[in-house]
Order: C-alpha cells, then sequence, then structure tokens
C-alpha cells in the first residue's frame, strides 16, 4: 500500500509531503503546487572509459607554522623551506599555494568545517554548510569502485560533508578500515545484507511509480523540479544495485595483516602513519579513489622526543620562541608522516604510472595563522595527479586568492564538467595540467 502524508500547521495549511511505502517515507521536493520539503540533487552519468584519477585530503586542524612552511620565494627556484626539505624527494611532484584562503570562512577552529566546503561563516548562527568536494567527485564518480569514499579521522570528527550540509561520521580506528576494506563476511551476514538491500529498491521502486502518477498532475516549473527529484531517485537505485552487486563480489586480498589499533592518543604520528597505510592501502587496492583524512590534534603532550606541552598549546605560541620550537618538532613529525605516504603512492605502479601521477594529494590547514585564529594565507600543499608541479604560487598575502579555484581545478582534473564552486571565480591561475 502507497500512501502520501501531509502534515498541517495549526492554520491548517498543509506544510510537508512524503511519499511513503514499506514504512519508509521520502520528502519531496519544494513545489510552487505541493506542498514543499528540501532535496539536495546533482547527477550526473558515469563514463566508464575515463582514466582512473584519484583525489585525497588531508587537513591539520591545529595549523602549520608559516615561517617554517611556506617558501620565501616564488616560482619555480624557490628554496625549500624547512617543513618543505622533509619532501625533497618530491619537489617536482608538488605545488606550494599561499596567499590564499576562503572568502569569507572566519570562526577559528571552526572553520574546519568550511576546508573542503568554502561555506561562508561557519561559526554563525544560520550556519548551513554545503557538499565537500570529495562528496562531489563521489555523488559523480563514487559508483565505479565499492566504496564511493571514505571520510577518517585520527580522532574525532572528520572534514566530509554531505549535499544537505550533514557531517559524514568519520571512521579513527585503521582496524575497522580494514575490515571495511578486506575482511569477508559470512555467507549468512552477506544473505541478511542483499535482503536489505533488495527491500529498500522495492521500496524506490514504488516511490517512482508514485512520482510518475504526480508528474501527470504538474506543470511548469513544479514538472522540472519533480524530474529532477525522480532523477535522484533512479540514481539512489542505481546505488543500491551497485551495492548488491558489491556484495556478491569477492574484497580484495592483501598480503598485509590487519592493523592493531593505536588507542593512547598521545602517540598521534603513530595513528597517522596506520591510517595513512590504510588510506594507500585503499587507492592501490581500487576501493576507493576519493578520501578525506582530520588530523583535529589534541589538548595533550604528544609522545614525541623534545615535546612537553600539549599540542594545542603549543599552536597558541603568542610567538614565545620555546612554544615555537617544539611546535616546529611536532609539525616535522606530522610532515613527515606525510612524506612516507607520498613515497608509498610514488612507489606504487598503475600500468606505465605511479598511483602519486593518478592521486591528486592536498595537504593544507583551514588556519592560517593558528596562534591567533586566523583562516587567512592558508598552508596548502598539492601533490601528484598529473600537474605541471615543482613551483611555488604565492598570492596576494593581503588580498587573498580564493582557494575555492584549486577546487575547481581539481574537480576538473577528475574529468568533471564543473566551472564553479561557492567562491570560486574559475581555475586556479598558474596550475596547469600536465
Amino acid at each position: 500500500m502507497f500512501q502520501k502524508i501531509t502534515s498541517r500547521s495549526r492554520s491548517g495549511s498543509s506544510r510537508r509531503c512524503f511519499l511513503r511505502a514499506g514504512g519508509v517515507s521520502l520528502a519531496l521536493p519544494m513545489l510552487e503546487s505541493a506542498p514543499r520539503s528540501a532535496l539536495g540533487q546533482n547527477i550526473s552519468t558515469i563514463q566508464a572509459d575515463k582514466p582512473k584519477r584519484r583525489m585525497v585530503a588531508v587537513n591539520v586542524e591545529l595549523g602549520l607554522h608559516a615561517p617554517n612552511i611556506t617558501p620565501e620565494q616564488a616560482g619555480r627556484n624557490y628554496e625549500l623551506s624547512p617543513y618543505l626539505k622533509l619532501l625533497e624527494r618530491f619537489r617536482n611532484d608538488f605545488t606550494y599555494i599561499s596567499g590564499a584562503s576562503h572568502p569569507e570562512v572566519d570562526g577559528g577552529h571552526a572553520s574546519r568545517k568550511s576546508f573542503l566546503t568554502g561555506m561562508r561563516h561557519p561559526l554563525s548562527a544560520g550556519f548551513k554548510n554545503s557538499i565537500s568536494i570529495d562528496q562531489v567527485a563521489a555523488e559523480q564518480l563514487g559508483s565505479e569502485t565499492r566504496f564511493a569514499s571514505l571520510a577518517l579521522t585520527t580522532a574525532s570528527a572528520g572534514i566530509s560533508w554531505s549535499r544537505s550540509g550533514v557531517e559524514i561520521p568519520a571512521e579513527s580506528r585503521p582496524s575497522r578500515v580494514f575490515k571495511k576494506l578486506f575482511v569477508e563476511g559470512s555467507s549468512a551476514e552477506k544473505e541478511i545484507t542483499v535482503e536489505r538491500l533488495k527491500k529498500g529498491q522495492s521500496v524506490l521502486d514504488a516511490v517512482a511509480a508514485e512520482t510518475r502518477r504526480m508528474q501527470q498532475r504538474l506543470s511548469g516549473r513544479d514538472r522540472e523540479k519533480i524530474e529532477q527529484y525522480f532523477q535522484s531517485v533512479r540514481e539512489a537505485e542505481k546505488r543500491l544495485v551497485k551495492a548488491e552487486a558489491w556484495e556478491q563480489r569477492p574484497k580484495p586480498q592483501v598480503d598485509v595483516r590487519e592493523p592493531r589499533d593505536v588507542v593512547d592518543p598521545k602517540y598521534l604520528i603513530e595513528r597517522l602513519d596506520l591510517m595513512y597505510d590504510m588510506m594507500h592501502l585503499a587507492i592501490q587496492t581500487d576501493s576507493t579513489r576519493f578520501i578525506t583524512l582530520s588530523d583535529p590534534g589534541r589538548n595533550l603532550v604528544p609522545a614525541i622526543a623534545g615535546v612537553d606541552t600539549d599540542h594545542h598549546m603549543l599552536s597558541h605560541h603568542a610567538k614565545d620562541p620555546e612554544k615555537i620550537a617544539q611546535l616546529g618538532i611536532v609539525e616535522t613529525a606530522i610532515v613527515g608522516a606525510l612524506g612516507r605516504f607520498l613515497g608509498k603512492l610514488a612507489d606504487s605502479s598503475e600500468g606505465e604510472s605511479s598511483l602519486l601521477d593518478q592521486t591528486m594529494v592536498l595537504f593544507g590547514s583551514n588556519l592560517g595563522n593558528a596562534s591567533n585564529h586566523d583562516t587567512r594565507n592558508m598552508p596548502i600543499l598539492l601533490a601528484g595527479g598529473g600537474f605541471r608541479h615543482g613551483q611555488h604560487l604565492a598570492f596576494d598575502q593581503q588580498n587573498n586568492y580564493p582557494l575555492t579555484n584549486l577546487f575547481v581545478s581539481m574537480l576538473q582534473r577528475l574529468g568533471l564538467e564543473i566551472d564553479s564552486f561557492v567562491s570560486s571565480t574559475g581555475t586556479m591561475t598558474g596550475l596547469e595540467p600536465v
């Protein structure tokens, strides 16, 4: 039995309309001639013949000390900064970007919410986030792999956001990531999963049928809106069919032991290395092509030689030389972990290319100066992915360049027909594909 459910306000006017089947209801889009609700959209057709291109984004939430990471010279013949010297092997495989930030993104630590979305004023009372770039890619290309995307973190919160502005829960335990990627469930568990997927498909079939009937009663703009909604229902069906198909296929086998989680949070570099290992395996087995990793930092003393003050306090150094020196030790270890990850990608081949050639790795921070919560002049490094690297793109430190232009360039490099993203004004100046 199929029902259309409407709730009413005190005045008796209808406010919301749902399509319900099998105990599950779906909200309709806002229509001029029908009750309202909200629904995200933006569906595109997958082109299977495109080359495999991947995207990884890493955010160090407590910042990176600018004098230690930002080179003094611009262009291609710049001298590597202390942190970038750790990545000297990859000098021609990355571009460092300075003088860029998200316009009107403020709020100190809250700006982490906007790291991959660029949405303005994340600390404001009425803030509603939007979709992050990894999820834009996952929506349109994620059906090509078992998992559309992976959201990871070394602590708690992540940096991936759905089209409706909901934070996607991030996994913090490498062992669970490993099991998700490589450990097969029992036959009984698979049967239960497949049965649930089939039930979901039957519900969507019913919703689609009712949507067609409604479409006949609408006209003009409402018909266009309901067609967009219907398109999203069809896309949901495709995702369910894909999920069922993957349940029938064995997971990839890797000659790697299941990792043992480092439970003690003060071992932040060990936790970071383990998560990078899982990311490398996910990419190497083509289990997913879009990964985010949040490194929020902690209010504790990290287990790193020469450090006796908690990381958060060090980030608020107020130009204290001793704190800056210890902060440098911590951040050197963080950048070193990135270097090991880039090395794994560079040393893994795919055809005639390396995984680093096929993977864009965005590394940086939502804070340009964590000591005073300044969100301008974000430290940003882009490695791999088929760009002409080996340069420092230095933009205006006072009148920052929109970082969302980089996002447009990255999404286009994936093959998506996207010309704008939130505050962007085009693609990134000076960043050219190979």
